[in-house]
């Protein structure tokens, strides 16, 4: 069997059970909704929608959160059925594991960390550019080169950044909260949530008398001569770019081990937060993009761009006779960007949960080194692994634009979501007689609309993002072939596990490289050789992977 030897659901059933020695169970169906929506709402409305608007989609914007929630729900609804029946931490990967296999529980492993690490580094983003706003509002101007990464630029056009200091604030706060406890952070999660969905509800009754038809028209701006630009391929692209706002619902999945009754309390977290989360969206970019003309949310510095609710807020009221719009309510300003900022510690520590729980789970599988998986002895979290996505994800906030981690989340998200779609088809072949205590409806056609809609989406980003991808697939490999084959607790006692590992992880890693020099040659021809560092990097990392793995393919034949 080896690499693709799977973790029968009794096994991981019966780890379920151990909770005496594993993690504490806390949660109930409410606060799963709570988590959900807290995971949910924030990322989508408050940060990338303003980017989305004015590089992608303008008005149409709408109709990309339908598109993106359909895709939602078919995911939805496949996740609801494993976490009912696997009620274990770690998502996808967990999920992945008991029905596909080791070899590939490992690649969705790996892939969540771009859907939860690296989200946690893009809402921390937009905090700081709410901050500035906020600072901003009372005279306070921030240090420029400490609010942006190296790589944005300023209002000024030229201006560029050390580091987002108030980016690596927000994330260790809330890392040190998460290390306190799960009880103790949904509970300051829950008060969030409230909190936030109220100032939401605000925001929509408030500005929705400031919509200005002429800002809604064109619905979808005409295409502008290249792909993605604009009209219908440009709402399908901004589909794919704010999707990763809806990743709450499977974050509500990682802590199926926290939960008292998950068997009831999954399903109902999962699809209840997706349901409400996605009316909210619709209505919310309605108003947003009502009230300010679209372009509006591309002006300004890169900090700005994060933050396209504040852009919005200015927006509602009425013109003086120089054409100044006066807000009509000033003190609604601050009262809704401080609701945000609130908002989005609760979307970071959810995203932090997510990610700690499932480095968890592979680690206590024999993946990843025991220190992920080592539970502090007051507090019965992983407070190590805590510690060092705290590092890891505070170092991306620091340095890399938003827009830039956003894209990266998103097609990680796309690429987990289109395993658990496949991986439930796979389990009703497999294991048909299984207890489940919800159902995916209309198998197989309900996955395989999962599959399709998810994968036009990852299909319909920028080529940039498909190959920071592949480069972070191609580190997984290595790390597989390290240190995971040699370490994993049902694989390593397998007769020529090892030969079989480095053979088949060496066809792929070739084919990934093959692939990486494919698509770097394409975008470097699309964007003119504007992209020279990462078309360079790209060959380079490419061939030397490519030389590495074609030797181990070699060398196991021979």
């Amino acid at each position: 069997m080896g690499l693709f030897v799977r973790k029968s659901i009794d096994i991981l059933l019966s780890e379920a059970e151990e909770s005496e020695k594993g993690l504490k169970k806390t949660l109930t169906s409410w606060s799963l909704v709570a988590l959900g929506i807290g995971a949910i709402i924030g990322a989508g409305l408050f940060s990338i929608t303003g980017v989305a608007a004015a590089s992608y989609a303008g008005p149409g914007i709408m109709i990309s959160f339908v598109i993106a929630a359909v895709g939602c729900a078919f995911a939805g609804l496949c996740y609801a059925e494993f976490a009912s029946m696997i009620p274990v931490a770690g998502s996808a990967y967990t999920y992945s594991y008991a029905t596909m296999g080791e070899f590939i529980a490992w690649i969705i492993g790996w892939d969540l960390v771009l859907e939860y690490a690296v989200g946690a580094a893009t809402v921390a983003s937009s905090w700081s550019g709410y901050l500035n706003r906020l600072f901003s509002s009372f005279g306070v101007a921030l240090p420029q080169q400490l609010i942006m990464t190296p790589f944005d630029v300023g209002s000024d056009g030229v201006t560029h950044g050390i580091l987002n200091l108030p980016a690596v604030f927000i994330v260790i706060v809330m890392s040190l909260v998460l290390i306190k406890g799960t009880s103790e952070s949904a509970l300051v999660n829950t008060i969030i949530v409230i909190l936030k969905v109220a100032i939401v509800l605000v925001f929509i009754l408030v500005g929705i008398k400031y919509v200005k038809p002429e800002n809604l028209h064109p619905l979808i701006p005409e295409n502008e001569g290249s792909f993605g630009k604009f009209g219908w391929t440009g709402v399908i692209r901004a589909a794919a770019v704010v999707f990763f706002a809806y990743i709450g619902f499977d974050a509500v999945s990682t802590a199926a081990q926290e939960t008292k009754n998950p068997k009831r309390a999954m399903p109902m977290g999962i699809m209840g937060s997706l349901l409400v989360c996605t009316i909210l969206y619709i209505i919310f970019a309605y108003v947003m993009v009502g009230v300010a003309h679209y372009t509006e949310f591309g002006a300004g510095s890169s900090s700005d761009h994060l933050a396209p609710v504040a852009t919005a807020i200015e927006h509602m009221g009425t013109a003086d006779a120089n054409g100044v719009i006066i807000p009509a309510y000033p003190w609604l300003n601050n009262t809704i960007i401080i609701a945000i900022l609130l908002g989005y510690a609760s979307v970071i520590l959810v995203m932090l949960l997510g990610q700690s729980r499932v480095f968890y789970s592979m680690s206590t599988d024999g993946l990843l080194p025991k220190f992920f998986s080592i539970i502090h002895p007051k507090f019965r979290t992983p407070s190590r692994s805590n510690i060092f996505f705290m590092i890891f994800v505070s170092i991306f906030a620091a340095f890399i634009p938003g827009r830039v981690v956003g894209e990266m989340t998103s097609i990680g998200t796309l690429f987990a979501f289109i395993l658990v779609c496949i991986g439930v088809m796979i389990l009703r072949k497999s294991n048909p007689d299984a207890p489940r205590a919800f159902k995916t409806p209309l198998v197989p056609l309900v996955p395989v609309l999962g599959v399709i809609v998810c994968f036009g989406m990852m299909a319909f980003l920028p080529l940039d993002t498909w190959i920071r991808l592949i480069v972070w697939m191609l580190i997984g490999f290595d790390i597989y072939l390290w240190y995971s084959i040699r370490h994993s607790n049902l694989s390593s006692g397998l007769p020529d596990t090892a030969v079989q590992g480095n053979k088949i992880v060496g066809i792929c890693g070739l084919a990934l490289s093959v692939l990486l020099i494919v698509i770097a040659f394409v975008h470097h021809n699309i964007s003119g050789g504007a992209d020279a560092v990462l078309f360079y990097f790209s060959i380079i990392f490419s061939v030397v992977h490519a030389l590495l793995y074609l030797s181990r393919v070699i060398k196991k034949q021979s």
